[in-house]
């Protein structure tokens, strides 16, 4: 199966942090439990290391699910309530 290619913010994150927001599973439960299951490959090799460090290009795979850490995401791509700079008035629209 392809892999689907997941953007995250920094250069690296961790294993059971990306297949969390790779959506490979639903929970951080989930994540701990078939990482320690053994039912994950990073680059096709099977890793229990919630805690590895993933860095771009790699794949990681649960199941047929897989899917591609791609980093350096365009900065469009996230919101950042605490530094974005914009004149939105949530009173202006709170009754609309």
């Amino acid at each position: 199966m392809q892999p689907v290619d997941v953007a995250i913010r920094d250069t690296e994150i961790k294993l059971g942090q990306f297949i969390k927001l790779a959506s490979l599973v639903e929970t951080g439960g989930a994540a701990k439990e078939v990482i320690a299951n053994g039912e994950v490959t990073v680059n096709g090799e099977v890793d229990t290391r919630r805690g590895k460090t993933l860095r771009g290009g790699e794949i990681v795979c649960v199941g047929n699910l897989c899917a591609r850490v791609v980093v350096g995401a365009a900065e469009e791509d996230y919101f950042d309530e605490a530094t974005a700079n914009d004149d939105f008035d949530p009173e202006q629209w709170r009754n609309v």
